[in-house]
């Protein structure tokens, strides 16, 4: 099958195409026919080597979280799914590789494809979506009344996350460019700050909970605009001491995480706010939740560009420039 593979971690590197054997299968995973892949800026991290500690991979690495396609073979032990269904996933971690014509996902990461979506539309949703879930569902338990502050509303998780706040109920705030405004106040913004002439800090007060994705400055102004009992998820760090218990990590990276985030911890404490870090997982029984809410019109993709498989290369760094409205997508059949 043809794939395009990492062959040594490098900034700005470029993926080989390559012709490698189809992936082995094991008893609890399914053999998915890529038809799209979405290409998200973790992708990129990992081909520069930002997650060598966290996420020791072996070389050469098919890269690509995101898939949709259709099943094509099924483990001994999996029971939900059959040849011929169409599905989506984020592949879990130290298991991705959907920039390939085939990819092994496990079952209880998978789930079926909303019926009301293509396959590009549907390979965009997985990451992004179960991230706006874990944070505002799982962890920020957001309820209807709160008000949330979304950052970056027009990027990938932003689109999500909007929609899925409203449909909880909230109260939505966000942050976009002049050229973005329309955008997210279709996906349900009810506050939209233009960044480049305001800063949010200045604007909102008493908020319920803040979705952070953007960098330290963007934090520290976030603890302020909450209230207290209000929560912070992040994830874009810093990590906390519950990521390290959550990933098992050795005892001197659960030194290193709890000595990052100790200001920003004891900052929060002080404010009465709770702080988590959330770096996402895959989970198959939430994603067919979100299929629920995307054929029932609540939540909808946003697409960028679509990038023929060949131009996957070209696909990451067009996510690398950060001006991509919603996601990017690869077609791979």
């Amino acid at each position: 099958m043809k794939a395009f593979v990492l062959d040594r971690y490098a900034k700005k590197g470029v993926l080989r195409p390559v012709d490698v054997p189809a992936p082995s299968l094991r008893d609890d995973e399914v053999l998915v026919e890529v038809h799209a892949a979405g290409v998200n800026p973790l992708d990129a991290k990992i081909r520069d080597g930002e997650f060598k500690l966290l996420l020791p991979y072996k070389m050469p690495l098919i890269l690509g979280h995101d898939v949709a396609g259709v099943v094509v073979r099924v483990g001994p032990r999996v029971r939900q799914f059959k040849p011929g269904d169409e599905v989506y996933a984020r592949a879990d971690d130290f298991h991705i590789g959907s920039f390939a014509e085939l990819i092994a996902v496990k079952e209880s990461s998978l789930a079926f494809k909303p019926r009301s979506l293509t396959m590009e539309e549907a390979a965009s949703i997985p990451l992004v979506g179960l991230t706006a879930w874990q944070a505002l569902v799982e962890k920020a338990q957001v309820s209807k009344g709160q008000k949330v502050f979304i950052q970056a509303g027009s990027g990938g998780l932003g689109s999500i996350a909007i929609q899925l706040a409203k449909h909880l109920g909230a109260t939505v705030a966000t942050t976009a460019g002049a050229g973005s405004a329309a955008l997210v106040q279709s996906l349900g913004a009810d506050v939209v700050i233009d960044y480049r002439q305001q800063d949010f800090e200045n604007v909102l007060r008493n908020y319920d909970v803040v979705l952070h994705s953007q960098d330290s400055k963007a934090l520290a102004k976030s603890l302020r605009v909450l209230k207290r009992g209000g929560q912070l998820v992040s994830v874009s760090g810093p990590p906390d001491p519950a990521f390290g218990e959550t990933l098992h990590a050795s005892g001197f990276l659960r030194m290193v995480f709890r000595l990052l985030s100790a200001a920003t911890r004891r900052r929060a404490q002080v404010l009465g706010i709770g702080y988590s870090f959330l770096f996402m997982r895959a989970q198959g029984s939430q994603l067919q939740e979100i299929t629920r809410l995307v054929d029932a019109g609540a939540i909808r993709p946003v697409i960028d560009k679509v990038f023929p498989f060949d131009a996957t290369n070209e696909a990451i760094a067009y996510v690398e420039t950060g001006r991509a409205k919603g996601k990017v997508v690869v077609k791979v059949r």
